[in-house]
């Protein structure tokens, strides 16, 4: 049991005195016996149901602690890493940096959102640093640091529209292939025509390519953090195999014949090593755009997006996409390419129709069968 003594002549007479769970002393002035005596009732509560949190272990500060906690990634990719360590040194550290983890209250959570919005800053980027923040202090949490996040009731704004999603025409991506230098022209048609992300074709190596089955086994992406090329597992962490049209077969084996790279991969750079995407896009895509009299904001990635509206036009179902394309959920797969699939409503109307016809020529033509299924006025042949 804890107890309360007054002792005169300080600023905060009343003292609360209570022992923890690791035997030690405790102490905690107030102004007011009663707000000693509410606080020495929550220590006791919180003793007997398990959740008391040494108040000393709360004055670490956020830095100091995001410092070590940072440590502990060591298991995520470079890129992960360094999105992570961006948002603490843009967005937590200068607000919450000198804070001790203790003295952060929900209502600094909420006004440190509602800056970040003021500023313009994107819903995305908004959440993610806020999922950050939420991670770090979870983790505070589980080590006893302190009694419970404050990250609870915090209204985040809702997420915008992603950036406008682009498709080319068959035409077009042929008129795109015909603009770019020769090396380049069957990784636009790769990119048009599997679906794959740019760091799946910039990663593929020349055995993942099947051309006499048609095939292309999809197991890695190419990634660059820091001007640093690394090899990850795709973005779902499964691999896939995606089948080739002929016409693509061809292209490939042509590409592989003419431009052989001394790393193995079928894409490669005119020195024959990984592409960078960067370069790439600056150097090749984006002239290569202009020249064909695109619109210039057509990214790499909607050649992926393209896939799917060729996918769509073709009749494909939204599993096969998801396959195809390699989404984690079929969910993703309408969220993503919903709004195209109601293109297919005429085509499954048609079809219903013609089901329907077809139905007609085995229908019985005796008197008789028409009343069965429908009476007089739309009444059944009962009368009720």
């Amino acid at each position: 049991m804890g107890s309360i003594k007054k002792r005169h002549g300080r600023p905060k007479p009343w003292q609360a005195r209570y022992r923890a769970p690791d035997g030690r002393q405790r102490s905690r002035q107030f102004s007011r016996k009663v707000d000693a005596e509410r606080f020495l009732a929550a220590v006791e509560h919180d003793q007997m149901r398990g959740t008391w949190v040494d108040p000393a272990l709360g004055k670490v500060t956020f830095r100091e602690y995001a410092g070590e906690w940072a440590q502990s990634l060591a298991h995520l990719q470079p890129g992960t890493r360094s999105n992570i360590e961006g948002r603490l040194r843009n967005h937590l550290l200068p607000h919450f940096g000198s804070l001790p983890l203790n003295a952060i209250r929900p209502a600094d959570v909420r006004r440190w959102v509602s800056e970040m919005v003021e500023k313009g800053l994107a819903p995305g980027t908004v959440t993610a640093a806020y999922r950050t923040f939420g991670k770090i202090l979870r983790t505070a949490e589980i080590d006893g640091r302190i009694a419970r996040s404050p990250l609870t009731g915090i209204d985040l704004p809702k997420e915008t529209a992603r950036a406008e999603m682009m498709f080319l025409t068959a035409e077009e991506v042929v008129r795109l292939a015909a603009a770019v230098k020769e090396r380049y022209r069957t990784l636009i048609y790769a990119a048009a025509y599997t679906g794959l992300r740019w760091g799946e074709l910039a990663a593929l190596h020349v055995e993942r390519v099947n051309l006499d089955r048609g095939t292309i086994h999809v197991t890695e992406s190419l990634a660059e953090v820091d001007g640093r090329l690394y090899l990850k597992s795709t973005k779902t962490g499964a691999a896939r195999t995606v089948s080739l049209p002929p016409f693509l077969v061809d292209m490939l084996g042509d590409h592989l014949r003419r431009y052989p790279s001394q790393v193995g991969r079928v894409f490669s750079s005119p020195e024959g090593v990984a592409l960078r995407r960067r370069n790439f896009y600056r150097r090749e895509y984006k002239p290569a755009l202009l020249a064909a009299g695109l619109d210039p904001r057509m990214r790499f990635h909607d050649l992926r997006h393209t896939c799917a509206a060729l996918l769509i036009g073709q009749g494909a179902h939204a599993k096969e996409i998801q396959e195809r394309l390699g989404h984690s959920t079929i969910r993703l797969t309408f969220d993503r390419y919903g709004h195209l699939l109601p293109s297919l409503d005429e085509r499954l109307r048609s079809g219903l129709e013609d089901v329907y016809r077809r139905s007609l020529v085995h229908r019985p033509c005796t008197e008789e069968a028409a009343p069965a299924r429908q009476g007089v006025d739309g009444a059944s042949p009962n009368g009720l």
